[in-house]
């Protein structure tokens, strides 16, 4: 895969907030916290997500909720 297409699939801030039903400013929050991988493009530094990152994410609060594990981040 080229870099530019690499780039292309990456998911952006509004994108993750809409797909785990949160504020944006959560999102950037939990990425400055280290609780979502980000990684930073271009030269204002925008923050880009790995769509596996996410799922992985997910993944792991809903089997923490099945099992009835308070989910903290």
């Amino acid at each position: 895969m080229t870099k530019s297409k690499e780039i292309a699939s990456l998911l952006t801030t509004s994108d993750v907030a809409r797909l785990l039903n949160i504020h944006i400013n959560t999102v950037r929050r939990w990425s400055n916290e280290g609780k979502l991988k980000a990684y930073r493009i271009g030269s204002r530094g925008d923050r880009r997500f790995q769509q596996e990152d996410i799922t992985v994410f997910l993944a792991q609060k809903t089997r923490a909720e099945e099992q009835g594990i308070p989910w903290e981040l």
